[in-house]
């Protein structure tokens, strides 16, 4: 065998153990982030962030601020915020259409649900609407176990209903006096909820 025909065996064994290798040292599987990447369950898509309304109540504190109780026998909850709008429309302005600012601000909750008599919330509720008192409410995620919102509001609807046919049941309005606190923005140092 001639020097040329030995280099060229040479190098095809060089190729073939090479080739041995490739397959015995697969290259390294690269780092997932879990779940298969996310191929199918992605935990960071908002469907996976989307709360339930069943999990936000309505709490009020009592008299002097000690316990905070889950109002009884809610069924559904209504947070509104609004402010008022004032027009700044004048001759010139751009291409004839209206122009508004926002004013002031305003907030209510309502909620509803069925009456339970004996419940504590609703004889504090019930004390605060008679005398015209305000009461500290906060509206809280149960499933999360964190405040959402929270300010001092005054009962200007408390009806109950008791219809023949079905449960009883109350409606309750707390219009806001001053600012609604959002509590997942200014997080309070005691994040106290209902036990």
């Amino acid at each position: 065998m001639d020097g040329s025909a030995s280099e060229r065996n040479g190098e095809q064994m060089k190729d073939y153990f090479e080739l041995l290798q490739a397959f015995d040292d697969p290259e390294p599987t690269p780092a997932t982030t879990g779940y298969d990447d996310n191929a199918y369950c992605d935990f960071s898509a908002n469907a996976a962030k989307a709360m339930a309304g069943k999990d936000l109540l309505v709490a009020i504190w009592n008299d002097d601020g000690t316990a905070i109780l889950a109002v009884g026998g809610q069924q559904s909850l209504t947070i509104n915020r609004s402010a008022d709008t004032i027009e700044i429309t004048s001759k010139d302005t751009d291409g004839g259409w209206k122009s508004y600012i926002a004013g002031m601000k305003e907030w209510s909750i309502e909620a509803d649900g069925i009456y339970v008599k004996d419940d504590e919330s609703h004889a504090i509720l019930s004390a605060a609407f008679e005398a015209g008192d305000p009461v500290c409410i906060k509206v809280y995620d149960n499933k999360r176990k964190k405040g959402m919102f929270g300010g001092l509001a005054v009962i200007t609807d408390y009806p109950i209903e008791a219809p023949y046919d079905d449960s009883v049941t109350y409606s309750l309005t707390f219009s806001g006096m001053g600012k609604l606190t959002d509590l997942t923005v200014d997080v309070p140092e005691s994040d106290t909820l209902p036990s």
